[in-house]
C-alpha cells in the first residue's frame, strides 16, 4: 500500500490484539493485488442491542487504480468474527475487481432467435424457425415464461438449441 493503513474506531476502544490482527489482514490483501493505494477500516459499536448485546460493524474503504471498493459488514456479536469475515469480503471483492481489469470476466452467449412457425397444440409441440432457415422442434414443457396455449404463430422468443434424435430441438423457449 501506498498510503499507511488506517484504523478507526468509533464508540470501542481497540486491543493491540486486534489491531495487529487487522493490520496482518490487510496486508493479505497486497497479495490479490498489489496496486491498492490506500486501505481504510472503520470499526463501529452503534448500538448496544437489548437482546443480543454489544454488536460490532466493519466497514473497509480500499483504493485501487480506477476505483473505491467498499465493504460494509452486517452488525456481529463478536468483533474478530466480524473483521474476519470483512476481510474475506475485501478478499473477494479485490479479486473479482482483478479479474474484471484482466479481461477474465465470463461472458455468456446470448440464447438464439427464432419465430414460432408452426404449432400443434393437441400433441403440445412447435416448431421455431431462425432467421438463417433453421426448422428446431419444441415441446410444451420447453417453453417458460408463458402458457403454451397462449402461443401464437409470428412470436418471437430466444432458445437454448440442442441436438435431439430426429434434429435439433430446443429445451428452453423464451416468449420474447
Amino acid at each position: 500500500m501506498e498510503i499507511p493503513l488506517q484504523i478507526t474506531a468509533r464508540d470501542i476502544d481497540l486491543t493491540d490484539a486486534i489491531k495487529t490482527d487487522i493490520a496482518e489482514k490487510a496486508a493479505k490483501l497486497d497479495s490479490f493485488c498489489d496496486r491498492i493505494m490506500r486501505c481504510r477500516v472503520v470499526i463501529e459499536s452503534p448500538r448496544r442491542h437489548p437482546h443480543e448485546g454489544k454488536l460490532y460493524s466493519v466497514h473497509i474503504y480500499m483504493t485501487v487504480p480506477g476505483a473505491e471498493l467498499m465493504v460494509k459488514r452486517e452488525l456481529d456479536k463478536d468483533l474478530y468474527v466480524a473483521v474476519r469475515d470483512a476481510f474475506h469480503d475485501a478478499r473477494r471483492k479485490l479479486e473479482d475487481f482483478v479479474r474484471e481489469r484482466r479481461g477474465d470476466v465470463k461472458c455468456h452467449e446470448e440464447m438464439p432467435r427464432a419465430v414460432i412457425s408452426s404449432l400443434f397444440p393437441d400433441k403440445g409441440y412447435g416448431f421455431l424457425t431462425t432467421p438463417d432457415g433453421l426448422d428446431v422442434y419444441f415441446h410444451a414443457h420447453s417453453v417458460i415464461n408463458k402458457d403454451f396455449g397462449d402461443l401464437k404463430i409470428g412470436m418471437k422468443v430466444r432458445f437454448v438449441h440442442e441436438e435431439g434424435e430426429k434434429g435439433p430441438q430446443a429445451s428452453t423457449v423464451a416468449v420474447l
